[in-house]
């Protein structure tokens, strides 16, 4: 099984409205978000429907993973998982 990075979550399923602002503030209410970022297709710019929100602590990733996995947000059911550590993405 591989190690997770433990304060950095992939969010998926996310609205295209979505904003990175949207994003972190959606996510700060857990903790201190140190980044927040959408993947964008190189082309048209658009993201992808999904994005990575890293946090100060474990704990406060922790709880925003509990919180908001599988909750509506935007008119979508979103996603939320722990960054396995031995993983890269780009934006």
């Amino acid at each position: 099984m591989a190690k997770r990075a433990a304060s950095e979550l992939f969010v998926n399923r996310l609205s295209f409205y979505t904003t990175t602002d949207e994003l972190k503030r959606l996510f700060s209410r857990f903790g201190v978000v140190k980044e927040a970022r959408l993947i964008r297709d190189p082309k048209t710019q658009r993201h992808k429907g999904f994005g990575f929100v890293k946090f100060e602590s474990e704990i406060e990733a922790q709880n925003a993973q509990k919180a908001m996995n599988g909750r509506i947000v935007g008119g979508q059911l979103i996603f939320v998982e722990f960054v396995e550590g031995n993983k890269t993405h780009q934006s």
